[in-house]
């Protein structure tokens, strides 16, 4: 028998998990607005999705429907999240405009950001938040704080020397 590999193939080392009420509507959605595909599901009682597999690029992301009585809840029930999943793709404005098309809500809006990137954010109408991203310079970190410093007078303040 062969032995399996540590880390699945087609895995990467870090692999989002989503929580949502409406799991299954979240997986449609996920297509229409990032071009996800669906790898897999499995039901479990009265039809919630206990696991499920989608690819957005080159990355997986597993999804579920939220299970309160085992303490596994969705961002529309805490309130909000605090992760924001990131998208690198070759063109932002095509990719907010299918995501915002498809029913995602813009947040921060999508413009050229001091840090190099073509960059904005969106929920997505289960309320997981996404950032949409396409580099366009390279920029030392040096020169990315400086930039910051430009756009937002006081930050980096409390720098030690």
């Amino acid at each position: 028998m062969q032995q399996a590999r540590p880390i699945p193939e087609g895995f990467h080392t870090v692999t989002p998990h989503l929580v949502c009420e409406g799991a299954a509507e979240a997986l449609a959605f996920y297509a229409r607005a990032f071009g996800a595909v669906e790898i897999g599901r499995m039901e479990g009682p009265g039809g919630k999705i206990m696991h499920a597999e989608m690819r957005i690029g080159d990355s997986r992301i597993m999804l579920a429907d939220d299970f309160p009585d085992y303490g596994s809840r969705g961002p529309k029930a805490l309130g909000g999240s605090g992760v924001v999943i990131h998208l690198y793709v070759p063109d932002a404005d095509a990719v907010w405009a299918q995501a915002t098309g498809a029913g995602a809500t813009p947040v921060m809006p999508l413009e050229d950001a001091f840090w190099g990137d073509r960059y904005g954010q969106v929920v997505d109408p289960f309320g997981h938040r996404w950032s949409i991203a396409t580099h366009q310079r390279d920029l030392s970190l040096e020169q990315i704080q400086d930039a910051m410093k430009t756009m937002m007078p006081g930050a980096g303040a409390g720098e030690q020397p």
